[in-house]
């Protein structure tokens, strides 16, 4: 036996495999245990599965569940804003990019951070005396099996698993997920989709789809998307490992709209109101724009105001908002199209009123949204009056 090649003295291919295999068992551990399942709560893993992944991402990155959750959770909390661990809006696309995981050391430092966002995460004896007391023992671990195992090669197969998460993570997610990319819903953050094909990072490249509906499980959305992470799930559900608690609501539509806006519409409007701006955006915003478009000289300024019109107005600088200000000053039909979807918007955000008052607010929407006089507003309304909560 050659050791200089480990004990398992395998191929060149062989050593690549290995490779892509405890790559991807840690992003398993990342997306389903750290995320899915701690995290957010979306999943619940077998006790054995738990204490796995825990395990690996103390090998992997000396990093305890703990912290990882309270700075993600923190994420979520102050998303954009100044507050916000790791945005590329406030620290700019490199910095997240080269230095996100200085960026998650320096917010996993702050006591304050890891006393109110990371509660519930695991504090039992194996935690406190092995994980919180041995940071570094897990890396050793990872070394010392890894030389043992791979020999030489061993060394790049350590390296490739130490960046993993730093580069993948804190990197990319952290950094191209908020940067760049196509969005199905526009949630109160920059979050994007960077492929509709989340294999590599074990579905997390369906960033947007996360911030509409951090509480789910399944991260894939439309029908041509495809979420790794979902896949393991539903083999591990399957197995008896794994049990989903929640995954993001699908609108139901009644296919003759009721007459009158009830209580059951106006929890399916709010339930489902990333769906319905995504909606009022397709059949009210965009062919607006398009017909204002067709009759407009200013065609070329109003082709660039798409973004303008669709993005939640606390992600436009000052810069943009006074465009949009201009647009929407020429353009009534914009403007008031404009102005209904952030009365819309209002019932979802209008968490201090009472269902009664919520539901007078959703009828006058609709009414007067019918007497607008422009068609596709109006279309919509009737449409928002078929919404209906899907069967548990």
């Amino acid at each position: 036996m050659n050791y200089l090649y480990g004990l398992l003295d395998l191929s060149f291919w062989g050593y690549v495999t290995a490779g892509i295999v405890m790559v991807q068992i840690t992003m398993m551990a990342v997306t389903l245990y750290l995320h899915r399942d701690a995290a957010h709560r979306s999943l619940d893993l077998h006790p054995v599965l738990r204490h796995f992944f825990r395990f690996w991402i103390w090998c992997t990155s000396g990093m305890l569940t703990r912290e990882w959750v309270a700075v993600h959770r923190k994420h979520h909390a102050y998303c954009e804003t100044k507050d916000d661990p790791h945005s590329p809006q406030i620290y700019g696309l490199r910095k997240v990019l080269l230095e996100g995981a200085e960026l998650y050391q320096a917010e996993k430092n702050n006591l304050e951070t890891l006393e109110k966002f990371g509660r519930g995460t695991p504090d039992d004896r194996l935690e406190r005396n092995v994980y919180l007391r041995y940071p570094n023992a897990g890396i050793i671990t990872l070394v010392i099996a890894n030389l043992l195992l791979f020999g030489v090669p061993g060394i790049i197969l350590i390296a490739v698993q130490l960046a993993s998460m730093p580069v993948f993570a804190a990197g990319i997610i952290n950094g191209l997920g908020h940067y760049s990319g196509y969005r199905n819903f526009e949630c109160d953050d920059a979050a994007t989709n960077l492929v509709p094909w989340g294999i590599l990072i074990g579905g997390e490249e369906l960033h947007n789809n996360h911030h509409a509906f951090p509480t789910s499980a399944k991260f894939s959305v439309r029908r041509w998307e495809f979420d790794i992470g979902w896949m393991y799930i539903c083999i591990l559900r399957a197995m008896g490992l794994a049990k989903v608690r929640k995954v993001a609501p699908r609108p139901v539509l009644l296919e003759k709209p009721a007459l009158q806006v009830d209580l059951e519409n106006l929890r399916a409007v709010i339930v489902n109101r990333m769906h319905v701006l995504r909606d009022y955006t397709r059949q009210v915003t965009l062919p607006v724009l398009r017909s204002e478009s067709a009759a407009a000289a200013s065609r070329d300024m109003l082709r660039r105001a798409r973004k303008l019109l669709v993005r939640q107005p606390k992600l436009l600088d000052e810069r943009a908002h006074e465009r949009l200000g201009d647009i929407l000053a020429r353009h009534q039909a914009l403007a008031t199209v404009h102005r209904f979807r952030e009365r819309l918007s209002e019932l979802w955000n209008g968490t201090h009123l009472s269902n009664e008052r919520l539901l007078e607010k959703l009828q006058q929407w609709c009414a007067e949204a019918e007497a607008s006089g422009i068609e596709a507003l109006e279309e919509f309304a009737a449409r928002l009056r078929a919404y209906r909560l899907s069967p548990a």
